[in-house]
């Protein structure tokens, strides 16, 4: 019985951090992409573009409000196109990241609006184009308040692959269902929340070493 608990968690623990991972690097790629993109558009930004940034903030307004279960089943669809199957961790990846990058999104935007107005201004006496602007500026200064915010949003990828692993995507959060909650089977639920709870910790305090890292560095060089 021990033997057969410890292989059914090793099997959910490596597909949940199969989809955190996929799903964590395509979403930061998207929502780098609109993050940016955001900031630099609104109103007084180095490239103002007020409709394009409000219609880009009403797409992730839209998919933000949607329920993660609702999201996932709409885009069972395109996970069966890309992928060639709707069930299982590698369709989930492309409901989780597309789910998931309005959210980290608007936490890099935020992340980068904390950046003084006044070097952004400083960088444009200088002549410094809007490309220069956002890649030696912007997100180097925005840097600590980046990681953390990406951290979030990892830890609320990891909390997603429990949710879908209600609809067939496996990893942790399908084992405690179906397992540990449709079997009767306290070890395996109680092991899962454990597994769960841990790996959260550990994403925690990657991130937050990581920015502190960061911070050590640069006020070490000022």
């Amino acid at each position: 019985m021990r033997d057969d608990l410890l292989e059914l968690l090793w099997e959910g623990l490596l597909e949940t951090l199969y989809m955190v991972f996929w799903s964590s690097l395509f979403a930061l790629a998207i929502g780098i992409i609109l993050g940016v993109t955001l900031v630099v558009t609104e109103k007084g930004g180095i490239l103002e573009a007020p409709r394009l940034n409000k219609a880009i903030g009403t797409v992730i307004n839209g998919v933000r409000s949607l329920p993660l279960i609702i999201l996932i089943v709409l885009l069972l669809p395109l996970s069966r196109l890309i992928v060639g199957t709707s069930l299982g961790p590698t369709a989930a990846i492309v409901s989780l990241s597309i789910g998931a990058a309005p959210f980290l999104g608007r936490i890099i935007e935020n992340s980068l609006k904390e950046v003084s107005a006044g070097k952004i201004e400083a960088a444009k006496a200088v002549g410094a184009t809007p490309a220069t602007i956002i890649f030696r500026v912007l997100i180097p200064e925005a840097l600590p308040a980046l990681v953390r915010g990406i951290t979030i949003g990892i830890i609320g990828i990891t909390e997603f692959t429990a949710v879908a692993g209600a609809i067939g995507a496996g990893g942790l959060g399908s084992l405690a269902i179906r397992f540990g909650y449709q079997r009767f089977r306290e070890d395996v639920l109680i092991a899962t929340v454990i597994l769960i709870i841990l790996l959260v910790q550990v994403i925690q305090w990657t991130g937050d070493s990581i920015a502190k890292s960061i911070n050590k560095k640069r006020y070490k060089f000022e």
